[in-house]
């Protein structure tokens, strides 16, 4: 990699992810090359970053509007082998095929996108194991674990980290009746939209103990969330002996991004020399209250069922956010829908990725009927 620059496609550039990873690579420029930039509907951002970085290829949802670059489809994009690694930062099941593409493509994935393992992560993690393909997690959360992971074998439990979010020292009566500015006012993060509120759910590590299970073939009684308000500590591992090892880092999205697209090297980056143990001062950590928070329960319940159930918890519940961002529902209405739409739901175990589309159409479906229910009330 000294010798030659790594080529890297980003799906999503324009999002919050995408453009951070950018800043990275602007940093990185003498040992990362871009060969695509995939946007959504953001095409002046779009075409800023291709004046900049100069990709060959770009992919948004107005191809005439691109300046400077040549259009391509994401699974395209994700089927070029002139690609090291590609970085899956799209939000929602829009994610899966292409990151499919680059794994039959035997291309590294860089993954931001948690729909693709939720939805879909047994289909993933075996293509990737019969392609030799690399997956590294960008989440800070399970690129901590994977920073710590020598041999998975010896590893007894996986500890997942949780700010807690913009409710964690409110009562659940200031939860029900919270604002949607008041569940996207995230004190640690700066985030999407979508992620934020399932953060202020704790939906969010949720979705991260599914994510790790795949990810690091480990079983959901061994997957452990605490919640540690001041985010420096990003998760931890403990070993069969009982040692425990932890990645610790100011909470900056910068750093897993920057391990991920860079590994396995390691490079002087934007957030390097930060950290300072005696700035930070302390380091708080307690049990979720899933009372409180009672969407974390419903993930761990989703999970253990396995198959479809996954699927339509990820639906079920993207769309009653959606529904409460734009002020049809309260804030735990999100539960309780996704909750009702996963007791009514048929498992299908084992589902291939037709059936998994499918499932996600008819559970969406269904999921904007009873929002429809809930508003009429």
């Amino acid at each position: 990699m000294d010798r030659q620059r790594r080529k890297i496609s980003i799906l999503g550039s324009t999002g919050s992810i995408g453009t951070q990873a950018l800043e990275v690579i602007d940093k990185l420029k003498d040992r990362i090359e871009i060969i695509a930039l995939a946007a959504g509907d953001n095409v002046e951002l779009l075409n800023e970053q291709i004046k900049k970085f100069k990709p060959k290829y770009a992919c948004c949802s107005c191809p005439e509007k691109i300046e400077g670059a040549k259009y391509s489809s994401l699974e395209e994009i994700c089927s070029n082998k002139e690609n090291d690694i590609i970085l899956v930062a799209v939000s929602g099941k829009i994610g899966l095929k292409p990151t499919i593409a680059a794994i039959e493509n035997g291309i590294d994935i860089a993954l931001a996108n948690k729909e693709t393992l939720v939805m879909a992560g047994d289909i993933v993690m075996q293509k990737a194991k019969e392609k030799g393909v690399n997956i590294i997690p960008v989440d800070s959360e399970h690129c901590a674990i994977h920073q710590c992971i020598k041999d998975i074998s010896q590893v007894e439990k996986l500890i997942i980290t949780a700010s807690g979010g913009p409710f964690l020292n409110k009562s659940p009566d200031d939860m029900k009746n919270a604002t949607v500015e008041q569940a996207l006012a995230h004190p640690r993060w700066k985030m999407g939209r979508k992620i934020t509120v399932d953060s202020a759910t704790l939906m969010n590590k949720g979705l991260e103990i599914i994510e790790a299970h795949h990810l690091f073939d480990m079983p959901y009684d061994k997957i452990e969330v605490v919640v540690h308000p001041q985010s420096i500590v990003h998760s931890a591992i403990e070993y069969k002996d009982g040692s425990v090892v932890a990645q610790l880092g100011v909470p900056s999205m910068h750093i897993p991004i920057q391990y991920a697209i860079t590994y396995p090297a390691r490079y002087e980056g934007i957030k390097s020399k930060s950290f300072s143990f005696s700035q930070i001062a302390r380091l708080d950590f307690e049990q979720p209250d899933y009372e409180k928070f009672p969407a974390l329960k419903l993930a761990y319940n989703a999970g253990k069922i396995g198959g479809s159930a996954t699927v339509c918890l990820n639906a079920a519940n993207e769309e009653a956010v959606f529904a409460f961002l734009k002020g049809e529902i309260k804030l735990y209405d999100i539960y309780t829908i996704t909750q009702k739409m996963l007791s009514s739901h048929n498992v299908i175990q084992n589902p291939t990725l037709d059936e998994i589309f499918e499932i996600d159409k008819q559970v969406r479906i269904l999921t904007k009927e009873n929002i429809k229910k809930v508003c009429s009330l």
